[in-house]
C-alpha cells in the first residue's frame, strides 16, 4: 500500500512541476513576443491562466498531503498533545465534508454546462477545464484522510516543511560553529 502513496506523491509533484513549468515558459514567450517582435500570442494568456489554476488545486493537494496547508495553531500547541490531535481531526472531518460538498456541486455543475461554452481563444470546452475541481478535491479530501489516518492510527505526525528546512539550517549553523571552534582551539 506504501508504494501507492508513494506514486501518488511523485504523481502529483511532477503534475505541479510540469504545469508551473510550462506556464512560466508559456508566459516568458509572450513577454518575449511582446517586447522584441511587437506582438502577442492571443491564446498563450488564457492557457497560462488555465495551467495556473490547475497547478494551485494541485499543489493544494500536495500541500495537504505534507500538512503545509495554512492553519492556526497557536490554541492547539496550549492543549495537550492528544486533546489537540482530537480537535484537529474535528476540524479535517468538517474540511472533508466540505469537499464532498463541494465536489459533488462541481461535477453537477460542470453536467450542466452546454458543449457551446468555451474558452474564448482556445475554442476547449469549459467542463474539460473545470474538471481540476473535483479531481484535485478529491485528492485533497484523499490526503486529508491519508494525514489523519497517519497521525491518530500509526501515531506518525507529518513535518511540515517550512519546519523542516528551518531546523535543518539551524543544525548546519551549529555544525558549522563547531567546526569554527574546533578550528580555532589550535
Amino acid at each position: 500500500m506504501s508504494t501507492l502513496w508513494t506514486h501518488l506523491d511523485k504523481l502529483e509533484s511532477y503534475i505541479c512541476r510540469a504545469l508551473l513549468a510550462v506556464f512560466v515558459t508559456l508566459l516568458f514567450a509572450q513577454i518575449v513576443a511582446r517586447q522584441l517582435f511587437g506582438f502577442s500570442v492571443t491564446w498563450i494568456e488564457e492557457l497560462s491562466v488555465i495551467l495556473f489554476v490547475w497547478f494551485a488545486y494541485f499543489g493544494a493537494s500536495y500541500a495537504a498531503r505534507v500538512s503545509a496547508h495554512n492553519r492556526v495553531l497557536f490554541h492547539l500547541k496550549a492543549m495537550p498533545r492528544r486533546t489537540a490531535r482530537i480537535i484537529e481531526a474535528i476540524g479535517d472531518l468538517i474540511w472533508v465534508g466540505f469537499n464532498i460538498v463541494f465536489i459533488w456541486q462541481a461535477t453537477i455543475f460542470i453536467s450542466r454546462l452546454r458543449p457551446f461554452v468555451k474558452a474564448q481563444t482556445l475554442g476547449w470546452e469549459m467542463r474539460y477545464v473545470y474538471l481540476v475541481l473535483p479531481i484535485a478535491f478529491a485528492l485533497m479530501t484523499i490526503r486529508i484522510l491519508q494525514v489523519n489516518y497517519l497521525k491518530l492510527v500509526m501515531g506518525k505526525d507529518p513535518h511540515d516543511p517550512d519546519k523542516v528546512e528551518i531546523e535543518e539550517m539551524l543544525e548546519l549553523a551549529e555544525d558549522e560553529q563547531r567546526a569554527y571552534e574546533r578550528e580555532h582551539r589550535k
